[in-house]
């Protein structure tokens, strides 16, 4: 990068954060101080986008929500953290606490616009501890951790502009740290684009595969799967049956599906392995990006013999069956996922007859999946 550049990026950098502070105000509107999902004023009144460089954030400016806590669930918009009941949650950066209610079907939320630009979001608190307008550092407790299924449980979720943003951008789940990148937040008229620099752990990209957030979208709305038309697939785990299903009250973002410990999974379809290792609450965990707009998850596994950026097809062993993470039992935790949204895989894959669906999916960008034929 060129000194010119470089200059005008810092100069960039710099209008953002002081623009930025200016949010921290003390009288929000009703609006603001009642609904989870607004728009912050003034965020992009000087520039249709602005930069966080997360790199440069000092330690006592950045806290993991839940420091020792365990991530169990994963989706494109939120992540369910689990500790002990009782916890004290953290405000991840310094800013001030916009929303401090109760809401239904969410329990006791807290929402803290940041001066970053950043609005985090905290549910089914058990205890809210601090009101609207009040000022927090990173790091500050601010509620108690709620309870479900006998353990503590908190919801969590980053925003700009009032939508929710993948955590996974921003956060490295796995070392509950913050990945060390420039980050580019920009308005595309009622949504929100992010883009970073980040270069850690990439690999070169095979070729005609991208390791970059799969989008199979583009700039339309709504995306369609024949499944009739894939040729190349492989039930992930022969001779098993689920033992428990996508959703439900634990909001769980695959299927669980059982045979034996040690057993031989298998790649759902030809891909590239775009992450393999330990991955929090999941274990040994493998994530494989299709070229048909899809991705797939496998966790729990005793042993992962991938690694990040090889080709498979479907079919290869990929690992073997376990209960690494938070698991009870020997067995494999199964995703579909699309542009990192998770979606049942029953839609996909008949659990039954352990094959193919046959029909087309109309998948669109609000999440919902449809069968059409």
């Amino acid at each position: 990068m060129s000194l010119n550049r470089k200059f005008q990026t810092a100069i960039f950098v710099c209008i953002s954060i002081l623009c930025l502070t200016s949010f921290a105000v003390d009288d929000f509107t009703n609006v603001e101080q009642h609904q989870i999902s607004v728009e912050t004023p003034g965020l992009f009144s000087h520039s249709n986008a602005f930069l966080v460089d997360f790199a440069q954030f000092a330690k006592d400016e950045y806290s993991f929500p839940l420091p020792v806590g365990k991530i169990t669930n994963v989706t494109s918009s939120d992540i369910t953290i689990e500790s002990s009941k009782g916890d004290a949650v953290k405000a991840m950066f310094g800013g001030m606490v916009r929303l401090s209610r109760h809401i239904h079907d969410m329990g006791n939320v807290i929402v803290v616009r940041h001066d970053n630009g950043l609005e985090t979001v905290y549910g089914h608190n058990a205890q809210n501890l601090v009101k609207v307008g009040q000022r927090v550092k990173a790091g500050q407790t601010i509620a108690i951790i709620g309870e479900e299924g006998g353990r503590g449980s908190l919801l969590f979720s980053i925003m700009v502009n009032g939508c929710k943003i993948n955590p996974e951008i921003i956060l490295d789940l796995e070392a509950h740290a913050l990945h060390r990148q420039v980050a580019t937040f920009t308005k595309a008229g009622k949504t929100v684009n992010v883009t970073t620099t980040r270069k850690e752990h990439k690999k070169k990209e095979p070729e005609g595969m991208s390791m970059d957030t799969n989008d199979p979208f583009g700039d339309k709305s709504v995306y369609r799967l024949d499944l009739t038309a894939i040729s190349s697939w492989h039930y992930p785990l022969q001779d098993s049956h689920v033992i428990s299903g996508y959703g439900g009250r634990r909001r769980h973002s695959g299927v669980d599906i059982k045979n034996a410990p040690n057993r031989e999974v298998y790649a759902a379809f030809d891909g590239l392995v775009v992450q393999s290792g330990v991955f929090s609450g999941y274990g040994k965990c493998i994530t494989v990006r299709h070229p048909n707009g899809l991705e797939t998850r496998y966790s729990h596994n005793n042993k992962n013999y991938v690694n990040v950026g090889d080709k498979v097809k479907a079919g290869d062993v990929i690992g073997t069956t376990g209960r690494t993470g938070r698991a009870t039992t020997e067995h494999l935790h199964f995703e579909t996922r699309i542009a990192g949204r998770a979606f049942d895989p029953a839609f996909i894959f008949d659990h039954v007859n352990h094959c193919l669906q046959k029909c087309v999916l109309q998948f669109k960008k609000n999440g919902s999946v449809k069968r059409l034929k």
